[in-house]
């Protein structure tokens, strides 16, 4: 059976694993190796059951383990080539760990196939990853973006879950401590995508046949789970879709792993 756990999800760090119940793949390692290893072994998967990891982008919350990670553990690293070329600019990619770029035609690896949409945010070439296991169910990841860009709805159209970013609301954000440039950006095209904005998108999606969401890479200063969680059902409950019936909607916590078995 597919396994989807949430190890972290915050704009503070975000690391998620997909696979099975002994082997499969990370998205992202933004937080310390230290802390990822001990996330894998509350759900029982060993750092050796770890084919590869696949990074969105370069920002600090998406890397920040990876280096030690990787390295220490002998895993590949894939991403874009701007993304790819960025961690090595950036002394992140020194040469301790294999990295590759991955293309839109995808790779596969521990018996899933990985493939890579866009997404729009302020990274060299930010992406989203869209992984179909080996019972064929279809896994999205769909972070850091400012706004569903095409590719991001034709890629995740139909899939069976989506870690779906609920990134702020809007009037905390307006109304919240950030300076104008910092507020301007997460609410950009090139930022985040806000509680609102997410609504639309899952309920879109849950229309399409998407049986599991789980909100993630929630702020700290400007969202709140409840929040997050009620905006996203309030959409659904208006659309006539079933909480437990039509769906199942989760809200992954910075520090608490949300696993969905599918």
């Amino acid at each position: 059976m597919a396994r989807f756990s949430s190890l972290f999800s915050s704009s503070s760090g975000n690391c998620s694993y997909i696979g099975s119940a002994a082997s499969g793949i990370l998205i992202d390692a933004g937080v310390s190796a230290k802390q990822i290893t001990l996330k894998l072994d509350c759900i029982g998967v060993s750092p050796a059951g770890i084919g590869a990891i696949f990074i969105t982008h370069e920002h600090s919350d998406h890397i920040n383990g990876l280096r030690v990670f990787a390295s220490k553990n002998k895993i590949p690293v894939y991403a874009t080539q701007g993304t790819v070329d960025a961690l090595i600019s950036s002394g992140t990619a020194n040469g301790s760990f294999e990295i590759n770029p991955i293309n839109e035609e995808g790779i596969e690896i521990n018996g899933q196939f990985v493939r890579p949409f866009k997404t729009s945010h302020d990274s060299a070439e930010s992406c989203g990853y869209i992984v179909t296991t080996s019972d064929d169910r279809k896994i999205a990841v769909a972070t850091d973006t400012g706004f569903v860009t095409p590719e991001t709805r034709e890629a995740v159209m139909g899939c069976d879950l989506i870690l779906a970013e609920s990134n702020h609301d809007v009037g905390m954000v307006r109304n919240g401590f950030y300076p104008y440039n910092l507020k301007r950006r997460i609410l950009s095209d090139i930022g985040h995508l806000s509680n609102i904005d997410c609504s639309k998108f899952v309920t879109e999606l849950v229309e399409n046949g998407t049986t599991r969401v789980v909100l993630g890479h929630l702020s700290k200063e400007n969202n709140m789970p409840e929040l997050a969680f009620q905006t996203s059902k309030a959409a659904l409950d208006c659309a006539g879709a079933v909480q437990f019936k039509d769906y199942i909607l989760k809200v992954a916590g910075s520090g608490e792993i949300e696993t969905v078995v599918l």
